[in-house]
């Protein structure tokens, strides 16, 4: 896996943001006019790590070869001596874990919420300005939309600085309502995608999944504000076995009610969190039993609705169906079987997560010529 944390001795008080330059030795200043406040160059390497300077003092990075991390944005814990890769300049994968509070407790879920929360805001923005041209950032959870004061102003300054930017925003859709008609007219909405998910037409499996009563209700009330707010909405599906069978009702229920939409994402769960936990009961194994995920994609194409099948190894989908699964799963965490060396369509194929199981996964995968 692609480390997302590595270890860094600072002398510093209290966090703070750096991008690295591996710029190098003696091309500091020819390169000075390239320079932000926030960046940091390599001033030298050796057996006790890689040295950089910068406006802000110096900082050594341990175990991770520069080349790996130029570009990259970090937020340094000097206390902890550890610093976190907010942007990886090299990815397409970079999303802001911006709390771990949610409202929702939902089966599957690989990221279980927890009570404790530390703001980190001012440094995902300070990140977001460091980042490359034409970036798409996420933004993740626990639920963003507990803290909509700080998201809303973080998109709006954000957008406005950087015309260049995107967002791809993860949320539950349960905390929009009415006062946030001003702030949400100030964010260009074009420039953000909402992630929500709906898991059945059924108020009842979908409220079960998420662990929280009348949450369909409430989804469906913010879904139409949403839309009146010109928001661009990603639906999202985790495929298991409580609403697989249902997955036709649903999509008919999409292209009726919710015909607004973007994307209608059907997706892979993952074998982490609760969803390791509970995955011999909700695992949905879609290799065997496509035919109900491409009767349902299969519908809502036929009416307008764009479709798309997220975390799902070509080698499981049916070859029609191929152009709808691009490679999702974000690259520090996606790995690929040894069946998978020497198959045709590795360069297009998303892979398996990491932690996929390999005796209760998929049961018919493996190389395609």
């Amino acid at each position: 896996m692609i480390p997302l944390r590595i270890k860094v001795e600072a002398n510093a008080d209290r966090p703070f943001v750096v991008r690295m330059r591996s710029f190098e030795a003696g091309a500091w200043q020819q390169r000075a006019e390239q320079l932000n406040p926030f960046d940091v160059t390599l001033e030298r390497v050796s057996s006790e790590g890689a040295d950089y300077v910068g406006e802000g003092g110096s900082i050594r990075v341990l175990g991770i070869d520069p080349s790996k991390i130029d570009g990259d944005v970090l937020l340094v814990n000097p206390r902890r001596g550890t610093a976190d890769r907010l942007i990886r300049s090299s990815s397409q994968h970079n999303t802001f874990l911006v709390t771990e509070r949610c409202d929702q407790v939902c089966l599957m879920c690989s990221q279980p919420p927890k009570q404790h929360h530390v703001d980190l805001f001012p440094y995902f923005e300070a990140a977001a300005l460091l980042a490359p041209e034409g970036a798409t950032i996420g933004i993740s959870g626990g639920e963003p939309t507990l803290f909509k004061a700080q998201l809303f102003g973080f998109l709006e300054k954000l957008l406005e600085a950087r015309p260049d930017l995107s967002f791809h925003v993860l949320t539950n859709g349960q905390h929009f309502d009415q006062d946030d008609w001003g702030p949400m007219n100030r964010i260009d909405q074009g420039r953000v995608l909402w992630g929500i998910p709906l898991y059945s037409s059924d108020p009842a499996v979908h409220d079960e999944i998420v662990g929280k009563t009348g949450a369909h209700t409430q989804l469906m009330e913010n879904l139409a504000l949403l839309c009146g707010l010109g928001a661009s909405i990603e639906l999202r599906t985790v495929l298991m076995r409580p609403n697989a069978y249902g997955l036709p009702q649903l999509a008919r229920f999409i292209a009726t009610a919710l015909p607004f939409i973007r994307i209608w994402a059907l997706m892979q769960m993952e074998n982490i969190g609760f969803g390791r936990m509970n995955w011999k009961i909700l695992f949905y194994d879609s290799s065997e039993g496509f035919d109900v995920v491409g009767q349902s994609i299969d519908f809502v194409r036929t009416r307008g609705i764009n479709a798309r099948l997220y975390n799902f190894p070509l080698c499981t989908v049916p070859e029609p169906y191929h152009h709808l699964a691009p490679a999702t799963i974000s690259d520090w965490k996606r790995a690929y079987r040894e069946e998978c060396y020497g198959c045709a369509l590795k360069p297009q194929c998303g892979g398996f997560f990491e932690w996929h199981p390999r005796n209760h996964g998929f049961s018919k995968f493996g190389a395609l010529q």
